[in-house]
């Protein structure tokens, strides 16, 4: 009867997942249930706000609910959450001259760019003009820069998504592969990279991402030394300085590599 009900309750789950899934690039139907749920809240603030005295008038054309935002706890993306601030941490502590980050969140770049000069590569042209900051439109499978050219790199949550299409990027079940190899390449001679992506038992979800084994992305940097292994578990979790099995059995972690040239 026990295994029975954890059957019933995995089935459960993985419909729901896949409805949202289908769902969710046209409308989020948890999203949608949650607002129709918060409209009567809406109003009554509305009401209670406008019959306070000395409270600004409420014009109808200027009204723009929220409906989302009344949490118990303040909500993180806990994959880039940890990348940005790991990455951050570690970039900043060993002092490079300048830093090349490919297709990496522009929040990330952009803060990085407050600290030392940085350039950041990606498929897509960031067109932003911030001090420190200088952009460059180029393909991660075909970089501008010369062999062992670059000190500071990083690619953070990026390139499981390479060759998928999911970006305008040209399909190719290689891509992931490919990027690693590119990224070696212009990696200099003692050169740092910072690199994340997802991990856990392989397998390809079309076309959002990639989720790679961790002993795969130490294969696919083979020519590098893995410097430390960090990551979050399933369950949001942070470790820094994991052992290669730590994520072996994740369905959607984040492993975050740090890996230097000999």
């Amino acid at each position: 009867m026990t295994s029975f009900v954890s059957i019933r309750s995995k089935l459960r789950k993985l419909f729901l997942m896949q409805v949202r899934r289908w769902l969710f690039p046209i409308a989020d139907p948890v999203s949608v249930l949650r607002g129709l749920f918060n409209y009567p809240r809406f109003f009554a603030d509305w009401r209670r706000y406008a019959a306070i005295s000395g409270a600004e008038p409420l014009h109808l054309t200027d009204i723009y609910p929220q409906l989302h935002d009344r949490t118990s706890t303040t909500g993180i993306d806990s994959h880039y959450f940890y990348t940005n601030g790991w990455a951050m941490r570690r970039i900043v502590a060993q002092l490079p001259v300048q830093h090349v980050d490919i297709g990496s969140q522009t929040m990330f770049v952009n803060l990085l760019s407050a600290v030392l000069p940085v350039t950041f590569v990606d498929y897509r042209p960031l067109e932003v003009g911030m001090n420190g900051l200088t952009n460059r439109c180029g393909d991660i499978l075909n970089l501008p820069f010369a062999d062992g050219s670059i000190k500071s790199l990083s690619c953070l949550h990026v390139a499981e998504h390479i060759g998928l299409g999911r970006y305008g990027d040209p399909l190719n079940p290689h891509g992931t592969h490919h990027a690693t190899r590119e990224l070696a390449r212009i990696l200099a001679p003692g050169g740092n990279l910072y690199f994340v992506l997802p991990v856990g038992k392989p397998r390809v979800c079309f076309n959002a991402h990639r989720i790679h084994a961790v002993k795969t992305i130490v294969e696919y940097f083979s020519d590098l030394e893995l410097v430390e292994l960090s990551g979050v578990h399933d369950d949001a979790q942070f470790v820094e300085h994991a052992g290669l099995n730590e994520f072996k059995e994740s369905e959607y972690a984040c492993g975050m590599f740090w890996f230097r040239k000999r």
